[in-house]
């Protein structure tokens, strides 16, 4: 027993020198710079190295696939199913025109216009708009994933060889490493956000509540390897505003919230969500909900309404799709943050899928699980511009401006502009929808009939 005593005192010598230096290593490349907001250009450098590996893999699959005949999954474009936009009333006698010799303008109702409502429902089964918008993006290429492609087989010892090194290095180096980052980050948000709560107000107060939220927000950033390019910086929010943006992931905060000084809106929380909401409020205006108060619209527009008209607060972060889409499009904004009348600025932020998928399915995976899959993606690669502030106009009512902001969303991020709710993730279609489907057809018939009686 004696003997391994100079042996086990050297390991823990090596262990206690190991994590000296990787200490040392996070301090000066990574804390550091998120300090002071600046980048030695690393992260970059992986991103670089990591597109020649998944190109060399897409070639490798690609003549593998070929000398083995193996078909190659091709993502959908727009669709599976192709779609022109022609109206109810042109299909209709369409239908009409190829198997019924009457006319076409005949008022009554025929056998064959259940046809129409047939094909519409099966290709809405088949292929809707609003279900996709809530999976997975597929990729044309492989990024080293298998969550991301599940239709690319074996083809090589060499490739299965690569995607097992990426396994080790992305749960046995990254992934401790960025919960390490994470931890560190959270941990200093608490505390640094804690003792800036007891300071006076005042611009010290102000000055460094705004330096602690923005270094361990991009401390946060590092720990998800998150690569941010931001576009249009003179557009960024001003206090007195409020900020939209489109939804894909609970990273989108940190992704805006590393590059701006935002107040937070949302629902109060317990565990240690809610140990850092409160030490959060502390040193920042947040605005934070209890749950009896979220459904009552009126009292959440007041608060925000009082906000907003003090030139002095933050501005607000909101997120008015309500749900997380799948970086292909922008659903239906809710009016609430578009009737208080204050300045808004537009957000649209774009993931690139090849590093890693941002999107958050919640109805399959819980936060923990998300998380993870985040931590041992490769990266986070995204692009962010700020759109010029919009103004509500005088002839416009509140729908029709969150309208106006989420096309303009959608035009600047290569995104769907769909006017459906993403509160169709969770709950049935309304009836509304049916009936206006019934009230179309109502009017040809009816309106075909009154026509002819006036002639």
């Amino acid at each position: 027993m004696f003997l391994l005593l100079p042996f086990d005192s050297l390991v823990v010598n090596l262990l206690g020198i190991s994590l000296t230096v990787l200490f040392t290593l996070l301090l000066v490349f990574i804390i550091v710079p998120a300090i002071f907001g600046v980048s030695f250009g690393i992260r970059k450098i992986y991103m670089k190295t990591l597109l020649q590996i998944f190109q060399w893999a897409t070639l490798r699959i690609e003549r593998g696939a070929k000398e083995k005949n193996h078909p190659l999954y091709k993502p959908y474009a727009n669709g599976i199913i192709a779609k022109e936009p022609t109206s109810l009333e042109e299909e209709i006698k369409e239908i009409r025109r190829s198997g019924s010799s009457k006319s076409l303008d005949t008022p009554e109702f025929e056998l064959s216009d259940i046809f129409y409502f047939c094909r519409k429902g099966i290709e809405t089964i088949m292929d809707d708009e609003v279900t996709k918008r809530f999976s997975a993006e597929e990729l044309e290429s492989w990024n080293l994933l298998s969550r991301t492609n599940y239709n690319f087989q074996y083809i090589s010892l060499r490739l299965t060889v690569l995607w097992g090194l990426g396994v080790l290095v992305r749960y046995c180096f990254l992934l401790p490493l960025r919960i390490a980052l994470a931890f560190t980050g959270i941990s200093l948000l608490i505390t640094g956000t804690t003792v800036v709560g007891y300071l006076p107000n005042g611009r010290c107060k102000e000055f460094l509540s705004k330096h602690v939220h923005l270094m361990c927000y991009r401390i946060c950033v590092r720990a998800l390897t998150a690569i941010i390019t931001y576009h249009h910086r003179e557009n960024r929010p001003r206090n007195g505003g409020i900020c939209v943006a489109n939804h894909t992931s609970p990273i989108d905060v940190i992704i805006l919230a590393s590059d701006g000084y935002y107040a937070m809106v949302g629902q109060v929380h317990g565990g240690l969500m809610g140990v850092i909401q409160r030490a959060m409020v502390k040193a920042c205006p947040h605005v934070w909900f209890e749950r009896s108060e979220v459904k009552d619209r009126h009292l959440v527009a007041k608060r925000l309404t009082e906000h907003v008209q003090d030139q002095s607060k933050l501005p607000i972060l909101i997120f008015p799709e309500g749900t997380c889409i799948n970086n292909t499009s922008v659903m239906m904004f809710k009016k609430g943050s578009f009737e208080i009348g204050a300045t808004v600025y537009p957000v649209a932020i774009k993931y690139d899928p090849q590093f890693g998928d941002a999107f958050w399915n919640s109805s399959k995976y819980g936060m923990v699980t998300y998380l993870l899959r985040m931590m041992t993606s490769w990266a986070i690669v995204c692009s962010v511009w700020y759109l010029p502030p919009m103004i509500r106009q005088a002839e416009e009512d509140a729908v029709q401006f969150a309208n106006r902001v989420k096309s303009a969303i959608a035009r600047q991020g290569g995104l769907v502009d769909l006017l459906w709710d993403g509160g169709l993730k969770r709950e049935k279609v309304k009836e509304t929808f049916k009936e206006e489907q019934q009230k179309l057809y109502s009017k040809m018939i009816v309106g075909n009939h009154e026509d002819r009686s006036r002639s």
